[in-house]
């Protein structure tokens, strides 16, 4: 597991949780009905890699998707944050792809099974591992973001796309379980999500937030 940083400061996220549908066009692209409220998963924090290291596709799924996220990371934790509150509780923003076994996922779905596995393998979760300070953001619900798979752009769209905002989410997580200092809220992704294969080199952009540069290996 990676640590994150912020001005030289480790930071150890002790939970990854990731939205679900959480942009309109992701959801019909899927063709996932709306929900009326936040719904989410978790990812090991030990799916954490960095800026320059590599996906490991692995040998149990034949379809491994990308999704670029904006990541949100807390600073001050708390249960029953109130939604006007819930940014005073960021301590920063970082950029996140939520790789996914999509043939697993869909397979487990079908069946109405769990589909964390989906989502676990190690090395599925890139970050941009340098935190940018919640100041340094003025508005997280209306940054442009972006990624590019072999130079050719997969996904291009802007957060005030998002079904439900960062304070929404923020509140509503805190509603089912307390969050600590330094976990990682992956805030959803746009349409545009699509496989992977070994060689391909993905650059991922956040307006305000940076880049965040990978590439795709067999295990």
């Amino acid at each position: 597991m990676r640590a994150l940083t912020l001005d030289g400061n480790e930071v150890h996220p002790t939970k990854v949780v990731c939205l679900i549908v959480n942009y309109h066009a992701h959801g019909k692209e899927l063709k996932h009905a709306v929900p009326d409220m936040p719904l989410w998963f978790l990812k090991p924090p030990q799916t954490i890699i960095g800026d320059g290291e590599s996906i490991v596709l692995p040998e149990l799924s034949e379809n491994i998707h990308h999704e670029v996220e904006l990541a949100v990371i807390i600073g001050n934790g708390g249960s029953n944050i109130p939604r006007e509150e819930a940014l005073d509780h960021v301590l920063g923003y970082s950029i996140l792809l939520d790789i996914t076994a999509r043939d697993l996922q869909d397979k487990y779905i079908r069946e109405g099974r769990p589909w964390s596995i989906a989502k676990g393998f190690d090395t599925f979760a890139p970050m941009k591992l340098d935190i940018v300070p919640a100041a340094a953001i003025k508005d997280p619900n209306d940054l442009d973001l972006s990624l590019t798979v072999n130079g050719e752009v997969r996904q291009s769209s802007n957060t005030k796309d998002m079904i439900f905002s960062v304070e929404d989410i923020i509140s509503e997580i805190s509603k089912v379980t307390t969050l600590e200092h330094g976990d990682v809220i992956a805030t959803g992704t746009p349409e545009g999500v699509g496989p992977l294969r070994p060689g391909d080199t993905l650059h991922a952009y956040i307006e305000s937030v940076g880049t965040l540069d990978v590439d795709v290996a067999k295990k």
